[in-house]
């Protein structure tokens, strides 16, 4: 592998090898604490605009595959940071090494830099701008580049993400199943488990309602647990006209999640605006952010944001904690709402608000991601919760 450089905009230099593709690429450096799933957090279009760190150390053991993806047209994530990438791939469902995927997609990636080290740094001084290169390798070159790029704050990233046409989506949550067969082999009979992975297009109640999905940068894990919980599904672009959408007449609205400010999707703030008393809405990481600022409230940025598989938050109507998957900078200041919604969720590492639900509408919302993939299904009944609320 040929050598590579990571610059952060406050000037820190970390050396490595690249193993993807052999570019340059800036971004928002981040830290994920997610021990499996780099496939699906590479396909998660809320990465778009930051370059991902992972922090478990052996990334690439099982390769990639295409069941695994959770959106079109490859990665989104702008560049790839791991301490130990493994070439070598052990799984049967793989189809290539995770090197071989990067660069057939455009992801410039580093390994063998000290990842403790950088998600420290990260930690005591913030999220912040960086740049991956396998081409220039002088570090002021690199940091002068870094420099003059506005940051993601700046600028609108749900129009890179967001679909261009109105689609239907029909397909379940993979389920898993061991399948027991049985084989003649010298005179004996010898059983075999084997594993076959299936989609579940049967849904959980006996009669669908519709919705429709404004597409911010929605996982397919999303969709398909909506069709799980019994919806019949429309996704349309994030620009579509609040209008367009009511005269669809569908049952509830999700706002989905996505990447960036979300100050900066004007867009949908405005067409959230015109449907908060028409329709039942349910809205996810920036769908939330969105929802709250609709209602005339503020975001405030985290200093390093929640991004893995492992975040705790309890949910204050029912006392439980739930073990989250999580991949957001910015939260919602509840208090700004002014008494319209009440907090229904609670992020137990630091306190931030990760729930509202409006106190007269049937407006609910989260901050963490309930579709998982990667991460736990502990919070996967919130879709079911969706259908009920509806009716």
């Amino acid at each position: 592998m040929n050598k590579a450089i990571l610059v952060l905009s406050d000037g820190m230099v970390f050396e490595g090898r690249s193993f993807g593709y052999e570019g340059e690429s800036i971004g928002e450096v981040v830290f994920n604490t997610s021990l499996t799933g780099y496939q699906e957090i590479l396909t998660d279009p809320s990465y778009r605009g930051q370059i991902v760190t992972m922090t478990y150390t052996q990334i690439g053991n099982y390769g990639i595959n295409p069941e695994d993806i959770e959106s079109l047209d490859g990665p989104k994530v702008e560049g790839f940071i791991v301490k130990e990438y493994f070439d070598f791939h052990s799984n049967w469902r793989s189809s290539m090494s995770l090197g071989q995927y990067l660069k057939k997609t455009g992801v410039t990636a580093i390994d063998g830099i000290d990842t403790r080290a950088l998600t420290r740094h990260i930690r005591n001084y913030g999220a912040q701008m960086g740049i991956i290169s396998a081409i220039d390798l002088n570090p002021m070159s690199l940091l002068q580049k870094v420099r003059k790029h506005p940051g993601i704050s700046a600028i609108d990233i749900v129009k890179n993400v967001t679909t261009n046409k109105i689609y239907k989506w029909n397909e379940g949550c993979w389920r898993w199943e061991i399948r027991e067969t049985e084989r003649q082999s010298d005179r004996a009979i010898v059983k075999e488990n084997k594993i076959s992975l299936e989609s579940c297009r049967t849904t959980a109640l006996s009669s669908c309602c519709s919705v429709v999905v404004y597409d911010f940068g929605v996982k397919f894990n999303i969709l398909r647990n909506l069709f799980d919980a019994g919806f019949d599904i429309t996704v349309v672009p994030a620009h579509t006209p609040a209008e367009e959408v009511l005269e669809m007449n569908p049952d509830g609205i999700l706002l989905s999640n996505g990447p960036g400010d979300p100050q900066t999707v004007t867009y949908g703030i405005e067409n959230t605006k015109k449907i908060l008393v028409k329709k039942p809405i349910f809205g996810i990481c920036l769908g939330h952010q969105i929802l709250g600022l609709a209602m005339g409230g503020k975001t405030y940025k985290l200093k390093f944001g929640h991004h893995g598989g492992n975040h705790p938050v309890k949910d204050l109507q029912t006392g439980k904690v739930e073990i989250t998957s999580q991949n957001h900078n910015y939260c919602v200041d509840i208090n700004s709402l002014k008494g319209q919604v009440r907090l229904t969720h609670k992020n137990l590492f630091d306190g931030s608000e990760e729930g509202m639900q409006h106190i007269e509408l049937p407006i609910f919302s989260v901050q963490h991601h309930p579709e998982a993939g990667p991460g736990p299904n502990d919070s996967a009944h919130l879709f079911k919760r969706f259908r009920q609320m509806i009716g």
